[in-house]
């Protein structure tokens, strides 16, 4: 098994609170980090039609048979047990009793909140990071081929391709899960609509835009950007609303969770397609934001991540705090290093005050540098800057 990042605060967690919430994509690895985690759990899941029965119609049977250490997984798909688990939990009063697992983040959050609040912390579990491919000796050879594979475990437990993996991943996606959160009518549209997301990767939201290319009103193309969002599928970067003078965009940014998933939307069916498609550069971009994501949430810390733009076109790709200071990040895909990457940086480190060492340029080459304006680090050593 590769080791988790998530592990330690998991553990750490367990004996903290009496219930524990795992969240995170489908077939993200939570299950398998909860069972190896905890090899003395009992392993239930609702997914199996006689437990949900068994869980749904006897709740108070079903936590006579279960009444410590277990692990619950996939528990948004019986609402009513939350009740019962609160009142549970309440008498026993004992730390480390249940770990819930679900990939509903909309669902599952929403009884957690009605019913657990207090009595759970909530962790959340995202695919291979960089760094956990790297120690476990899976990472892949360049850039391109991490970018086309992406980071879901199974992929790499059962040497399985991308090519194989993510049109399953997404028929199975949207026919099980969308449903789950809403009755889509029009499936075949639904998709096409996430295709059409992909090919806006690393661009300002324009809702407009997708619902009139879908065929769709802008209230729909909201309500299935909510739904990619709740379900772990995409992200929307909010922007920096520092003024600092300047009128500033309003619009977030799109991106995916997982860049093999956005490839095979993208019908990109070869690492080497990558060399010259036209998105490489966003596809690259989302892979390193997804990066400072995963650091966060593998220490149980929500992100604070945002980015800047002017209405003049002036942007940085990134900020984010280290130290208790803002940081900016330029993300480029080139392997060329050139002082033209620090002049989106270089406008809002004149604004907004900031020193030099504030200012980082992350690209594809392989050398480190200290410059006037700021350092440049090697995709390959981002790891060991993300605080």
């Amino acid at each position: 098994m590769i080791k988790r990042e998530l592990q330690s605060k998991l553990l750490d967690m367990a004996v903290r609170y009496p219930i524990v919430t795992l969240t995170g994509p489908r077939q993200s690895g939570k299950s398998t980090l909860l069972k190896n985690t905890f090899p003395d759990y009992k392993y239930v899941t609702v997914e199996d039609p006689d437990i949900r029965l068994f869980a749904s119609e006897d709740p108070r049977g079903f936590l006579a048979t279960y009444p410590d250490k277990t692990i619950i997984d996939e528990i948004q798909r019986v609402p009513e047990l939350f009740s019962y688990i609160q009142g549970h939990v309440d008498k026993e009063n004992k730390d480390g009793m249940y770990l819930l697992a679900g990939s509903h983040n909309f669902l599952l959050m929403q009884h957690v909140g009605q019913s657990l609040a207090g009595r759970t912390t909530v962790l959340k579990l995202l695919p291979f990071s960089h760094l956990e491919m790297k120690e476990g000796g899976i990472l892949p050879e360049t850039v391109d081929r991490e970018i086309f594979k992406g980071g879901y475990p199974r992929l790499y437990d059962k040497d399985i391709a991308p090519t194989d993996f993510y049109p399953y991943y997404i028929q199975t996606y949207v026919e099980r899960d969308v449903r789950m959160i809403k009755n889509i009518g029009n499936l075949s549209n639904f998709i096409r609509f996430i295709k059409l997301c992909a090919g806006r990767i690393g661009q300002l939201l324009n809702l407009s835009s997708l619902a009139n290319e879908c065929g769709i009103a802008v209230s729909t193309a909201q309500a299935w950007i909510s739904i990619l969002e709740a379900s772990y599928i995409l992200y929307l970067l909010k922007p920096n609303h520092n003024n600092y003078a300047k009128r500033l965009v309003k619009s977030p940014k799109l991106y995916f969770y997982d860049t093999g998933l956005a490839c095979s939307l993208l019908n990109i069916s070869d690492a080497q397609q990558l060399s010259t498609h036209f998105l490489r550069g966003g596809l690259f971009e989302n892979l390193v934001i997804n990066e400072f994501i995963k650091k966060s949430l593998n220490t149980g810390k929500e992100p604070e991540l945002t980015f800047w733009r002017d209405s003049t076109g002036n942007e940085v790709d990134l900020l984010s705090t280290i130290n208790g200071e803002q940081n900016a990040w330029e993300i480029k895909s080139g392997a060329t290093f050139s002082s033209d990457y620090f002049k989106g940086i270089g406008k809002w480190a004149k604004l907004s005050g900031v020193s030099p060492e504030q200012c980082h340029v992350v690209y594809t080459g392989d050398k480190t540098l200290k410059t006037s304006n700021g350092s440049v680090f090697p995709w390959e050593d981002l790891t060991d800057s993300i605080q």
